[in-house]
């Protein structure tokens, strides 16, 4: 016969402790689990670093020569409505895209930065001008607008920088948000999918009340955002006079990443904390920011950095790549904002290379091996006349400032006078070489306008005349124009380059104007 031993009961209490703990346990591994996915999601997603590039200020910035390699992800800004056509876009209200391909060349730049491996972005709206959404009533012409652009540049990355009277017509917000959707859906149906990102104000209290209203309408419109990117500059009474430009930017950050959680949650979508990192961006201000004394120094730069990186920040940037140097001497009020330097002495240090200090840079766009660098013959590309945008370089022919040629299946600009150098030579390097490799021969390419003068335009040069300053005389088929009394000297040395010739040749747009008096 077995013997029973007494077994123990439960008390109430007992049960209810046991109960709590398991309630614990399983919402631990709950939240463990959530926090695992949360983590795993994150790292999937890019934490990148690109430079905003000032498209149409002068002088103009060689973004497709980057100095570093810092400076191969860049963010080109800004396209905005054109002045005269509400729905057609414009690079700063100055240059249709055509145009832009003309006098800046931009498109050729672009493939050359990404035949070194670089990438591109787009920048719609910014602080000046008409963004597109709010000069353009009609959201078909709207998204035809966007993509011309992305078209035109294939694009991978748009950013929207929504500032001045942008940020509270609600209007432009729905069409703007419909039409980014609806191309969106494009690219993905044809295998070329397009991120987006926001890019607002902040200060050290976040995203302004505006700026998390255009969040909610672009979410509301169903764009998938890659992101929001905050303005940490300018902070004016908003910043504590005893913080740092990192510091307030850090606040601002932390501020922002806990916006994002409610409008996203508000849309009806919940990241965990560590994604929402990844779905925010910052953007400093390098040097002197627009208020005088808010000065964006390297030391902050290097805070950043170490932010951007501790926290898994998915963008960091900063205005302006074009600003990313010391200024001249010659520049003398240092606390006015300049386009072309910082206001800083920077030495031999960049703030790019500072803040992308162990960031990637963005995926680059992937583009046909560049040509032009065949050494011999037998593999070099053979230039076609027909379909070279400038004449196909001649070892015998003569070559001065800013002339342009196709060589290899490359444009070349003549950095002064010079003959029979060829373009490509890969041994010469800077300042030993006189030509300069703007970029490839595009695809579409056809020659260009031959700039002539005709016959009777201008008197032809006589050795035995006398000519005064203003002058203007034909020599070649080419016009010059004197540069001082001359008499008996020859524009051929004008045509090779010689400083101290007195004759200047003349372009198209000189040829136009009056004679000098």
């Amino acid at each position: 016969m077995s013997k029973r031993f007494p077994g123990r009961r439960l008390s109430i209490l007992r049960l209810g402790i046991l109960c709590v703990i398991v309630v614990a346990a399983v919402t631990a591994g709950y939240l463990g689990l959530r926090n695992v996915q949360d983590v795993s999601a994150a790292a999937s997603m890019p934490s990148v670093f690109s430079g905003y590039v000032d498209v149409t200020a002068t002088p103009r910035f060689a973004f497709e020569d980057p100095a570093v390699p810092s400076a191969k992800a860049v963010v080109l800004s800004f396209v905005v409505a054109d002045p005269k056509q509400d729905c057609a876009p414009s690079w700063g209200a100055v240059y249709s895209p055509d145009q832009a391909a003309t006098d800046l060349d931009l498109d050729r730049r672009i493939a050359r930065l990404r035949q070194l491996g670089g990438a591109t972005a787009v920048s719609f709206g910014g602080l000046n001008n008409n963004e597109l959404a709010v000069s353009c009533k009609d959201t078909k012409a709207l998204t035809d607008a966007y993509r011309q652009v992305v078209d035109r540049y294939d694009l991978t990355a748009i950013d929207l920088d929504i500032e001045s009277n942008a940020l509270t017509d609600t209007a432009a917000a729905d069409r703007r948000s419909q039409a980014i959707a609806a191309l969106q859906k494009e690219r993905t149906a044809s295998g070329k999918p397009l991120t987006v990102w926001l890019t607002l104000a902040a200060d050290p209290n976040g995203l302004t009340s505006q700026g998390q209203g255009i969040v909610a309408h672009t979410l509301a419109g169903g764009v998938e955002l890659e992101g929001v990117n905050i303005m940490t500059m300018d902070f004016g009474a908003s910043k504590p006079a005893s913080w740092s430009m990192s510091r307030a930017a850090e606040s601002a950050a932390d501020a922002a990443h806990g916006q994002l959680d409610a409008l996203y949650r508000n849309a009806g979508t919940e990241f965990g904390s560590e994604t929402l990192w990844r779905k925010l961006g910052l953007t400093v201000m390098v040097g002197q920011n627009d208020i005088a004394g808010e000065i964006f120094t390297l030391n902050d730069a290097s805070t950043m950095n170490s932010f951007a990186k501790d926290k898994g920040l998915g963008r960091l940037s900063m205005w302006s790549m074009n600003r990313d140097r010391t200024c001249s001497p010659n520049y003398p009020d240092l606390s006015k904002v300049s386009d072309s330097c910082s206001g800083v002495v920077q030495g031999s240090q960049l703030f790019s290379a500072t803040l992308a200090n162990d960031v990637a840079l963005p995926t680059p766009t992937v583009v046909p091996s560049p040509t032009g660098t065949a050494s011999s013959s037998a593999t070099a590309t053979i230039d076609d006349p027909a379909t070279s945008p400038y004449p196909v370089w001649n070892t015998n022919a003569a070559y001065t400032a800013a002339d342009r040629v196709v060589w290899h299946g490359s444009v070349y600009e003549a950095k002064w006078w010079t003959r029979a150098d060829v373009p490509d030579n890969p041994v010469l390097q800077g300042g030993a070489t006189p030509w300069k490799l703007v970029g490839p021969v595009l695809p579409g390419d056809r020659p260009s306008p031959k700039a002539t003068v005709p016959a009777g335009t201008f008197p032809g040069w006589a050795p035995e005349t006398i000519y005064h300053k203003g002058d203007r005389i034909l020599f070649e088929g080419s016009a010059f124009e004197a540069k001082w009394w001359t008499q008996g000297d020859s524009p051929e040395a004008a045509v090779q380059g010689a400083p101290d010739s007195p004759w200047a040749r003349l372009t198209p747009a000189q040829i136009q104007t009056a004679p000098a008096s």
